[in-house]
């Protein structure tokens, strides 16, 4: 047994003295690092700012009732289209009852009125064919009858407009019928029927009806960092991709560009809108979340690398060409350049190489 334990530690001991041996041979010996190899080639580079933001459209207007009461019918729904004018809800009046005891009154103050003034005119017209009186004295009692009458189809009206809401000489122009006031889509009914509506005056905003938009004039609403907010302008070009339809980008042009800045989240933006020129065949809705990529600058077919192939040192850039592939592992050699414009990935080369040439990129392994 002795003798067992003694040769086992033995072989043991070679083993870690050989793996010692092999440990610092091994750290010895150089490393080879093998890098990709990257052709320089032509390509267009564009320096992009990405402003994030929705689809709306251009005017969105709500239409509120004229008058007061409870909704008794709706005639239209969420989605569907209208033209100006046309009914999109009535409105049941209820009267105010001293608003409509005092219509009554009116009302018989201007019969009391008529009936006394008629028997005035006929006692007149009878005086006048018996020539006793004047032709003017007669042309007065005439205006004074019309006058009656004119006031007891007013008092009339007023009775009507204040417990219908409507008159029988104005039914077409009558304020329980809500209309809309431009042609579009009805983009919401915040109301149903039963609800109780508030008209719109000089204090109260009144209750929304509708919500009323033109879909076919569409902008973009969104937000720019100040940083970059210098060097965009309107008319600018923009690329619109909108979240539901991200395969198809939409051209807009950027048509305002805010005076004040506002600040959320510790960040100052600028809000910019742009108008969007959408298809008749794509169905885009309102509020839609879009991102829009503005050029700030472009470079077209310029010769391009990629921005890891590049050292800097101080002011210089240095790239590291292919002097020797034939060699094991290949041979670079450092090399000057002048770059341009960059879009984060690839970059401007305006001198020191040519197109074709091959440089060194990133590190593939370490052996």
């Amino acid at each position: 047994m002795k003798k067992f334990f003694r040769i086992f530690w033995l072989i043991l001991l070679g083993v870690v003295v050989l793996g010692t041996f092999y440990f610092l041979w091994s750290k010895s010996r150089p490393k080879t690092t093998t890098y990709e190899t990257v052709e320089v080639t032509r390509q267009t580079i564009e320096n992009l700012s990405v402003a994030t933001g929705k689809v709306s459209p251009r005017d969105e207007v709500m239409i509120k009732p004229q008058i007061s009461g409870i909704i008794s019918e709706l005639h239209k729904e969420a989605g569907q289209y209208v033209e100006s004018g046309e009914i999109i809800a009535t409105v049941k009046v209820i009267p105010e009852m001293g608003q409509l005891n005092s219509a009554e009154s009116r009302v018989r103050l201007a019969e009391i009125n008529l009936n006394q003034t008629k028997n005035e005119y006929e006692r007149q017209q009878q005086l006048f064919e018996q020539k006793i009186i004047s032709r003017e004295e007669m042309e007065q009692s005439e205006v004074t009858y019309q006058r009656a009458v004119e006031e007891l189809e007013n008092a009339q009206d007023n009775l009507e407009i204040v417990r219908d809401g409507i008159s029988s000489r104005s039914a077409q122009l009558s304020n329980t019928q809500i209309r809309s006031t431009i042609s579009g889509m009805i983009l919401d009914i915040p109301v149903k029927e039963g609800n109780s509506v508030i008209q719109s005056n000089t204090f109260n905003d009144g209750t929304t009806i509708a919500t009323v938009a033109d879909m076919s004039d569409m902008i973009f609403v969104g937000t720019i960092d100040e940083t970059e907010v210098g060097r965009v302008h309107t008319g600018m070009p923009i690329k619109l991709t909108i979240g539901a339809l991200e395969s198809q980008p939409f051209e807009a042009i950027l048509e305002y560009i805010s005076p004040k800045a506002s600040e959320q989240n510790g960040a100052i933006l600028f809000e910019i809108k742009a108008a969007a020129q959408i298809p008749d065949s794509v169905t885009v809705r309102a509020g839609y979340s879009a991102n829009a990529e503005i050029v700030l600058s472009r470079a077209d077919n310029v010769l391009s690398l990629p921005e890891s192939t590049l050292s800097f040192r101080g002011d210089s850039t240095f790239v590291y060409i292919l002097s020797d592939s034939l060699a094991t592992p290949p041979v670079y050699s450092e090399h000057p350049v002048t770059i341009g414009l960059s879009d984060g990935i690839n970059v401007e080369i305006r001198s020191g190489l040519e197109l074709g040439e091959k440089v060194r990129g990133n590190v593939i392994a370490v052996n």
